[in-house]
């Protein structure tokens, strides 16, 4: 079994901030994975579901921020889960927007969300899935970056990024991390397949180089014929002689 927290703020007001790209990821998975309609838990909404035959609750804290550790401690405790099983996806400000970083284990690198979640699990080894949202460039403009709203430049990149998250989460839960990141890299740079295409052998190869137009491959049939015709009536020359 996993437990996929996605972390964030509650409540309408920050629901589109960039701080919240936990949650749009985690609501991004219930939705491509047709997981249960979300309900309350843990001191949050959860989601379960099964990924590709493994059992998966997606955790939203209802807590805020900075009391996200109350909850994921909590389910961690009820589900008897090991630290390695628990993936939390969150908001990385030290990172360009539309790029993603994973690992297992680590520090909290001053993001109060894992460092209420490292004090509550005791344990840091569970991995971690890193949003960029890009830093403003200034420290005294980090707080209202973070806590102000994606622009509409942004919502391109931003939809391609959740959606992928959530296509390629099998690929994670399978702890193939570097897989994982290429994969979702692609498809924000539109070059990418699904997982589930991968893995059920529907992705057709990727064809290199131009491909032929119509008339040629009507001249490639018509040559084709004719070259055959020709072969045969070769072939009951040489007989006759």
């Amino acid at each position: 079994m996993r437990l996929v927290v996605g972390l964030g703020n509650p409540g309408p007001k920050h629901k589109n901030n960039r701080h919240n790209i936990g949650f749009m990821a985690a609501d991004e998975i219930v939705r491509r994975h047709n997981l249960s309609a979300p309900r309350n838990k843990f001191q949050g909404d959860i989601s379960e579901g099964h990924i590709n035959g493994e059992r998966v609750v997606v955790l939203k804290p209802a807590t805020f921020m900075n009391e996200s550790g109350r909850a994921v401690g909590e389910a961690m405790r009820f589900y008897k889960l090991a630290p390695e099983n628990i993936v939390v996806i969150y908001d990385e400000i030290d990172l360009a927007a539309a790029k993603l970083r994973v690992k297992q284990g680590g520090g909290h690198a001053g993001h109060n969300g894992l460092r209420s979640i490292d004090a509550h699990l005791n344990n840091r080894n569970y991995w971690r899935v890193r949003l960029g949202i890009g830093h403003p460039g200034d420290k005294t403009r980090v707080k209202n970056h973070v806590l102000g709203d994606f622009s509409k430049a942004d919502q391109s990149w931003l939809k391609r990024e959740l959606c992928a998250v959530a296509d390629e989460l099998p690929v994670l839960l399978d702890q193939r991390a570097s897989d994982f990141m290429s994969r979702v890299t692609m498809k924000i740079q539109g070059t990418g397949r699904s997982a589930a295409q991968l893995n059920m052998g529907t992705a057709q190869p990727e064809r290199t180089g131009p491909q032929p137009t119509s008339i040629e491959k009507d001249r490639y049939k018509t040559d084709t014929v004719v070259g055959s015709a020709l072969s045969r009536a070769m072939n009951r020359l040489r007989r006759r002689d």
